[in-house]
């Protein structure tokens, strides 16, 4: 059954408007809340003035700093809201509207006058800030710095040398549903419909900051509009909402507004990136050094790890990988997609292109060429890696030797066109998790655990790897997710979800199918259960380097009179394990590949040095990719089997879609034209800048 085709269970739910989203439920007396974000981003509020809004017909009441519930410690100091007067960054929430309707909600906050004491700021990344610092640590809990061997002398000996830098702009996740939570306090229990990646780390958070038992709390992810990292953790509107349900004693719906969510759900920080590479005049790297400066908050750290890429794609005997940060009056990143690995392949993949120009290679075969026996950061051996199987696969199925190396040759009227490669990875992560799984006598199974399916099909796939297992018809097996009140669950995030889930849910059903062989197939009249708590085995330390790896081919065309780019067609071929759902798994490659393609060419965004808000913070500027401009596309994979990853031997598959891609679309661009754009995204500003220069 795994493997198959099978299409999501939600599906018809989802296209007849039947799943029920966090803002769609309605519990009897439900109100509307609307946030008041800072308009400054330093400083203090020194009066918040709710006569106007108070007086409107449908408030209800206005919380502040002054009268908002008290909430207790918490890890995670953006979810301190309405505590005091201090405003770290511009979108800061510093009251909250709730009134009858969801209109009156937003004509009360914006009836509510805000007066404040402003305070000098920094809110844009610059290189030579004094600022900068090293961290001790970078996000997924890697050091900040890693080197080996003699980079400086090394690199200076090479016969082919390259130094380049590149740029990403802050990114946003923007899914599709905002984030939205309903709350509601029954007989001193907590319910809280929450748009979320994982419920159990949300009634983790409101037991901590409410101080509340967690079995008086209960958190339902039932449905979720995508996240892409945003709704990893618990976002303020949770608490907000929280806040106002317990004010008012009656249920609130807080939906964030579009223009609200970059200031208050993370994003994608920026980065400035100086890539280094050293061969021989075959192309075999010697020496290596990739060194990544972002910025983070001033009320938590948090710092893309866009440098640890690098130690471990290719031969790298001499290597050195940094990361330097300031912390800025900004709000907090966090995960977006593929974090760390998005940005930082960007640039080495980026890099690599330049390298094979100057060693007069092609691309694909520089890269084979410098493929390690064993991961160069770590020296353990790869569980699996066939990322030249990729290369080749992709190289075959794409045409690539057809094409002429030479860059800015190819016409098509007043388009040139080209084509570019890079190569992708993403690590292998598993977390702990629980499962039930329950026989009927009537011959059906029910399998519970809190996953979340955030857009994935976890239900489906979940549902398919119970069904091997036990040997049963797909419809015979029923999958309950997307609760607290199940088994406790690792959330979805990182591309580690089905991994974790699934290795719990083969546990249970093969505990099950043993207690179902004990009693000869007959089920009794109570049925049969089975539990599986994967904390012993699940995400310990194991003696191989786990990754997953792909390799990316662009066409694109280049507007010598506009400076539009196009993607004309995209070829992604992925080595991600035993793949679970064929249906499935493609709509996840192509999505990440259709994410990489926005951020190669239209997704920007820019921090006002005057204001220090995000100035593109609606769709209507920050311009994610539609219909229209995804055209040929196409994803394959290369069947792994790999023992050293869980029972199924998959793979997480969510993330490595966009890796390399912009990097991809970027080396495309340089064979179409003959010039770099090493600036992100490659927009027509920049192409025709590009193109004068160059004389184009």
């Amino acid at each position: 059954m795994t493997g198959a085709p099978v299409s999501r269970r939600e599906g018809r739910a989802k296209v007849t408007g039947a799943a029920a989203y966090a803002a769609e439920h309605a519990p009897s007396g439900r109100l509307h809340a609307w946030p008041v974000p800072a308009a400054i981003a330093s400083g203090r509020v020194g009066a918040v003035h709710t006569e106007d809004a108070l007086a409107l017909p449908g408030t209800v009441a206005v919380l502040t700093s002054e009268n908002a519930p008290r909430l207790g410690a918490t890890d995670d100091p953006a979810l301190a809201v309405l505590q005091n007067d201090r405003v770290p960054h511009y979108g800061w929430p510093v009251a909250l509207a709730v009134a009858e309707t969801l209109a009156g909600a937003r004509a009360a906050a914006h009836a509510v006058r805000v007066e404040y004491e402003r305070d000098s700021h920094e809110s844009v990344l610059k290189a030579g800030d004094p600022a900068i610092y090293a961290p001790e640590a970078v996000n997924g809990g890697y050091p900040a710095d890693r080197a080996r061997g003699d980079f400086a002398t090394a690199h200076a000996s090479a016969p082919v040398r390259i130094d380049v830098s590149y740029t990403v702009s802050p990114l946003h996740n923007h899914p599709m549903e905002p984030h939205a939570s309903t709350a509601e306090w029954t007989g001193g229990h907590l319910t809280v419909h929450d748009s979320s990646q994982g419920a159990t780390a949300v009634r983790e958070a409101l037991a901590t900051v409410f101080a509340v038992p967690e079995r008086d709390i209960t958190v339902v992810s039932q449905h979720v509009g995508g996240g892409f990292g945003s709704k990893g953790t618990p976002r303020p509107q949770v608490v907000l909402a929280v806040m106002a349900a317990l004010h008012t004693g009656r249920p609130v719906t807080l939906a964030l507004p579009r223009r609200q969510m970059p200031a208050l759900v993370g994003h994608r920080a920026p980065t400035l990136q100086r890539v280094r590479l050293g061969a021989g005049d075959d192309g075999v790297i010697t020496a290596l050094a990739h060194e990544a400066i972002t910025h983070t908050s001033r009320i938590t750290e948090f710092v893309e790890q866009a440098a640890v890429p690098g130690r471990v794609m290719y031969r790298s005997p001499h290597s050195l990988t940094t990361h330097r940060v300031a912390a800025l009056d900004v709000p907090s990143p966090s995960w977006m997609r593929a974090p760390g690995e998005t940005p930082g392949m960007y640039a080495l993949e980026s890099a690599m292109d330049e390298l094979a120009v100057a060693a007069g290679l092609d691309p694909v075969e520089l890269r084979l060429r410098n493929e390690p026996d064993t991961e160069p950061d770590s020296g353990l051996p790869f569980s699996s890696r066939h990322l030249t199987e990729c290369l080749r696969e992709g190289a075959r199925r794409f045409g690539w030797n057809d094409r002429d190396p030479r860059p800015g040759v190819r016409r098509d009227g007043a388009l040139l066109v080209g084509t570019g490669v890079a190569a992708a990875t993403y690590p292998v992560l598993v977390s702990p998790s629980r499962a039930t799984a329950h026989a009927a006598p009537d011959g059906t199974f029910l399998v519970r655990i809190n996953a979340t399916d955030i857009g994935t099909g976890a239900r489906t796939v979940l549902a398919q790897i119970a069904a091997d297992v036990l040997h049963a018809p797909l419809a015979r097996v029923a999958v309950d997710i997307g609760s607290s009140d199940l088994p406790s669950a690792s959330l979805a995030g990182g591309s580690s979800g089905t991994a974790s889930w699934g290795w719990a849910v083969h546990q249970a059903c093969t505990s099950l199918a043993a207690r179902l062989g004990e009693h000869e197939g007959e089920v009794p009249a109570d049925g049969l259960d089975a539990t599986a708590d994967t904390s012993g085995q699940a995400g310990e330390p194991v003696p191989y380097a786990r990754h997953a790896f792909g390799a990316h081919f662009a066409e694109v065309a280049a507007d010598t009179v506009t400076g539009e780019v196009r993607v004309r067609r995209m070829l992604g071929v992925y080595a991600a394990g035993h793949i679970l759902n064929s249906r499935t798994a493609k709509a996840q490659f192509i999505g990440g590949m259709v994410m990489g393609i926005g951020m190669a060419l239209t997704e920007g965004s820019t921090v006002d040095p005057a204001s220090g808000a995000f100035v593109e913070c609606d769709l209507a500027s920050y311009h994610v990719p539609v219909c229209a401009d995804i055209r040929d596309i196409e994803a394959h994979w290369i069947e792994e089997q790999d023992e050293h990853l869980n029972p199924m031997g998959s793979k997480g598959i969510g993330e490595i879609g966009i890796v390399g891609t912009a990097a991809a679309i970027g080396n495309a661009f340089y064979h179409a034209t003959g010039v770099r754009v090493r600036s992100l995204p490659i927009t027509a500003d920049k192409v025709l800048e590009a193109m004068d220069g160059a004389g184009l």
